[in-house]
């Protein structure tokens, strides 16, 4: 791929790296009108990445809640559900615990579940 023309913002000009691209340099830096549109385009292209790294930065804690989903009853086991619901971003961990100690035997969860809406949920 060959570059023809680059526009550098910290000096407000076009620089040319080949013949073609030299003369259309030369005329961009010349109308002035088009700088002016360029330095807004610039200014709008800033602000949509502000808006972007704002919506990836921010986290939305999930809606907690757990069920009973089986009784005990003789030799089996009762059976908790734990939910997690409209959080973000999608990165997270649930652990069941018991006595402050992570409980693993006996233990399943889906993988993390789009809603559709930006926010996850997990069971």
């Amino acid at each position: 791929m060959i570059e023809y023309l680059r526009y550098n913002s910290t000096e407000d000009k076009a620089v040319g790296y080949t013949e073609y691209g030299k003369k259309w340099a030369e005329d961009y830096n010349k109308i002035k009108i088009l700088t002016s549109e360029s330095a807004f385009v610039l200014n709008q292209c800033k602000e949509f990445a502000d808006l972007i790294v704002l919506n990836v930065m921010f986290t939305v804690p999930p809606e907690v809640i757990i069920q009973l989903d089986r009784e005990a009853n003789g030799n089996q086991k009762a059976v908790l559900v734990c939910s997690a619901y409209d959080f973000y971003p999608k990165q997270i961990k649930l652990t069941w615990m018991r006595d402050d100690k992570e409980v693993t035997a006996d233990v399943t969860s889906t993988e993390e579940l789009a809603n559709g809406d930006w926010y996850y949920q997990i069971h």
